[in-house]
């Protein structure tokens, strides 16, 4: 599930390059963090859980523990919302040996780490701290933090903190668990009620009603033409409306996202309501 999956491959001899190895493998998109960094959070969250699944896997694979000695976003693809790795040629099980603590020594462009040689004369779960150490400055510190529900901001920072400085919290198992659990905020009736609050506005309901225009433009946004966002409920939806000057009405959708939560469009004017059985448009009440 965290790697490429492999359909077929098929050798073939020429003249011009014998022993030619053709592989078939699924199709994903190459990893533009710019691009990650203009979507939702939800969605960024969603590649940081598949990558967490993926630390977890290498650190305790059937092989031992793996590392990702050319960890760089180029190595991964983005498979139907989750992040795969797509090379694993410079894959390693081999612990480094050691005589003493000096000898584990780990250097990074930022910070540099020593961990503790075994009874054994190797490295203590060096393989898996410099993954969890390139996640962090790769992924997690650009995607987690940025415009996270304020309930989860807490835990992610610690989640950061664990990764990018080698804690007693920082190991794959931990992160794994921690960003397993974390999702259960967002379709939580707690989650509403620590992060909602009462509206004053008043809105008047229209069943099975839709607005086709009045778009504008909000970010992050799961439309990049128009203001598409996800809640828990209505009151949510209202809180968010209430927060854009412009925002006038809001249609709730059938459609959710991967965490369950409902996906809204927000308008700012509703001149132009239209029949739709599948969505429920709020307008603003004006005095």
């Amino acid at each position: 599930l965290c790697c490429f999956q492999l359909y077929g491959y098929c050798y073939q001899d020429s003249n011009d390059i014998p022993d030619t190895l053709t592989t078939i493998t699924e199709l994903g998109s190459p990893l533009e963090m710019i691009q990650l960094l203009q979507t939702s959070w939800e969605d960024r969250f969603r590649i940081c859980l598949s990558l967490v699944r993926l630390l977890h896997y290498l650190a305790h694979s059937p092989l031992g523990s793996v590392t990702l000695l050319d960890f760089r976003p180029r190595q991964f693809v983005i498979v139907d919302g989750e992040l795969k790795v797509t090379d694993l040629d410079d894959a390693s099980v081999e612990e480094s040996s050691c005589t003493s603590n000096s000898d584990c020594f780990m250097e990074f462009p930022a910070r540099n780490f020593t961990l503790p040689c075994s009874v054994e004369g190797r490295c203590q779960s060096m393989n898996e701290k410099r993954n969890l150490y390139n996640a962090y400055r790769f992924f997690f510190t650009y995607l987690l933090p940025h415009s996270a529900p304020s309930s989860l901001r807490p835990l992610l920072d610690k989640i950061v903190n664990a990764t990018g400085n080698h804690n007693k919290h920082g190991n794959a198992y931990y992160l794994f668990l921690a960003l397993e659990l974390s999702p259960s905020p967002l379709v939580s009736s707690e989650f509403t009620q620590k992060c909602v609050k009462s509206a004053n506005t008043q809105y008047r309901r229209v069943p099975e009603a839709f607005i086709p225009d009045e778009n504008y433009r909000c970010w992050p946004s799961y439309h990049h033409k128009g203001c598409l966002l996800s809640v828990f409920d209505v009151n949510e939806a209202i809180e968010i409306c209430d927060s854009y000057s412009q925002c006038k009405a809001f249609v709730l959708t059938n459609q959710t996202t991967w965490t369950g939560r409902q996906l809204v469009f927000f308008k700012m004017a509703s001149n132009h309501i239209v029949p739709d059985p599948d969505k429920i448009t709020y307008v603003k009440v004006t005095d």
